[in-house]
């Protein structure tokens, strides 16, 4: 099986956010879900909005972190 550019793409996306935020990748890359399509993996539809949910969640976070810092 081949991995789909999507997938590639997402690892690289899942170490930089590791180093970012010093954490480790190993459980990041567990929590990853594919689905086979003609000898191919892609990333699970539903993975990818959960996990799109929790960059943004993370993001917002941060920023209000940041400016309740700045008050």
């Amino acid at each position: 099986m081949k991995l789909n550019d999507e997938v590639i793409a997402h690892i690289a996306k899942l170490l930089q956010m590791a180093l970012i935020t010093g954490t480790d990748i190993v459980d990041n890359l567990r929590m990853i879900i594919l689905d086979e399509k003609e000898g191919s993996l892609y990333l699970n539809e539903e993975y990818v909005a959960n996990n799109d949910a929790n960059i943004q969640k993370m993001i917002d976070e941060a920023l209000s972190s940041q400016a309740s810092g700045e008050m």
